[in-house]
């Protein structure tokens, strides 16, 4: 049996105020933090369980594009039409995603369990999913609106999270891609 988890204490960074925590499943815990670029902004990192270290979870890890991106690439390997679907959904998910401007809603914006509750039908219709790759489809389901929030709090005009999802969807080549991801091209 394992240990319990004080999960504020776990996911606690100095000088960081902690909004929120989220146990995804025994494998991965996220943290949300206040940013600094904008009142609303987000600041998202994770834990991942690992048998390498001696607590058995990585160290704090900030997501980066290019996890999210591989990961999908690896699904759409094995999957590509169910993947070209998760990828649509992304991108519905996108364009239905709004700015925070007021404290209430980004308090909204945290409630992750009523998204997950949201979101049910298509975390279990992308179950296969789960078999290839780093991430489940919850993991990124949540993942990718906190970074979709993340992006709309600060930039009107952001655009990398929608443009990889695109790339992604449009079949572009795993070079333009991964350059993509890694902010070198647009």
């Amino acid at each position: 049996m394992r240990d319990e988890i004080n999960y504020q204490e776990f996911m606690a960074i100095r000088n960081k105020i902690l909004l929120k925590v989220i146990q995804i499943n025994d494998s991965f815990i996220l943290g949300i933090y206040q940013g600094r670029l904008s009142d609303y902004d987000l600041l998202i990192k994770f834990r991942q369980r690992s048998e390498t270290t001696r607590s058995g979870w990585s160290r704090i890890r900030t997501p980066k594009h290019i996890h999210w991106t591989v990961d999908l690439l690896i699904k759409m390997s094995h999957y590509p039409e169910l993947t070209r679907s998760l990828v649509l959904y992304l991108i519905s998910m996108w364009e239905h995603t709004n700015p925070n401007s007021t404290e209430d809603q980004r308090n909204d914006s945290l409630q992750i369990e009523n998204f997950i509750n949201d979101n049910r039908r298509e975390i279990g219709r992308y179950l296969d999913l789960n078999t290839k790759g780093e991430y489940s489809v919850k993991f990124l389901l949540i993942l990718a609106k906190l970074i979709m929030q993340q992006e709309k709090n600060n930039r009107s005009d952001a655009y990398m999270f929608i443009q990889l999802l695109e790339k992604i969807r449009d079949g572009g080549d795993i070079f333009s891609v991964i350059s993509k991801a890694t902010h070198k091209g647009r």
